[in-house]
């Protein structure tokens, strides 16, 4: 159980320093892929590892299409727990940002129902750049790590990254994950060249994504949900940087967190150091 070791290539840095996202070869065997399927399974049962809760979870609407997401799943889940944290995840992520450390700053875990051809944007997460969330966090220079638990492409509702967004710096009004209404985020935000291109995966494959690239995901047209396991990560040295931006992550630095104060206690483990 774990992650594959991958070296990402020059041609693979040059890719995501470009483009604002990166592909990865086949990171999980399909004994890990099947692994992590069972393990949503026993999420959304509320079938818990250890006495614990998730920081997290819960579902886009009462529709029956809606999508569901948790939140550190690593906190719940032992499978979860093992890829998210994984060194091997770790060292590309660390080779992707030129970064010496690499943390955790937050996992997912992303359920998209099928609608078995039935048009809804219920199941839709709207165009969005993460670090509109995380704008407590001192560097933008954070990553994110979408592993697919089945082939994705269009049809199953998997995501599309707008190329070369990640430069566009960090966005006003970005934090749009929960608006559904994909052509009215695009009137927002297209105000530059709007490049818009699927990532289609195969099972254990990741797409790696900057933190500013704009990306989103439609319907999941097909009868099978999507599933996947997200790993969202950050340098060793990030800290909490003042500002109006608030994120739950604030809270686990105790009680009375401190501007500059890092992102550094074991709510936030080391993945890999060179």
């Amino acid at each position: 159980m774990g992650v594959i070791p991958y070296i990402p290539t020059a041609a693979d840095k040059e890719r995501f320093d470009q483009d604002g996202y990166w592909i990865s070869p086949k990171l999980l065997d399909d004994e890990t892929i099947e692994r992590l399927r069972g393990a949503h399974e026993r999420i959304w049962k509320k079938d818990y590892d250890g006495a614990g809760m998730p920081l997290h979870a819960f579902q886009l609407s009462d529709q029956p299409f809606a999508l569901r997401k948790f939140d550190n799943g690593w906190w719940i889940n032992d499978e979860v727990r093992s890829v998210v944290t994984d060194p091997n995840l770790g060292e590309m992520a660390s080779e992707l940002l030129n970064e010496d450390v690499i943390r955790l700053w937050h996992d997912q875990v992303i359920y998209k129902p099928g609608t078995s051809g039935e048009e809804t944007k219920a199941g839709n997460v709207g165009w969005h750049q993460d670090y509109g969330y995380w704008r407590a966090s001192s560097t933008t220079n954070m990553v994110t790590v979408w592993i697919a638990l089945q082939d994705t492409d269009l049809s199953n509702g998997g995501m599309m990254t707008i190329l070369g967004s990640h430069k566009w710096g960090a966005v006003e009004g970005s934090d749009t994950f929960f608006e559904q209404d994909m052509t009215k985020l695009k009137q927002r935000f297209a105000t530059r060249d709007w490049v818009e291109e699927p990532c289609i995966l195969k099972a254990g494959q990741a797409s790696f994504h900057h933190a500013l690239t704009f990306h989103g995901s439609a319907t999941n047209y097909t009868d099978q949900p999507r599933l996947s396991v997200v790993a969202h990560l950050m340098p060793g040295n990030t800290f909490y940087k003042e500002g109006r931006a608030r994120h739950d992550n604030v809270r686990l630095l105790g009680p009375r967190p401190q501007f500059g104060q890092k992102f550094n206690n074991e709510f936030f483990p080391v993945l890999y150091s060179k």
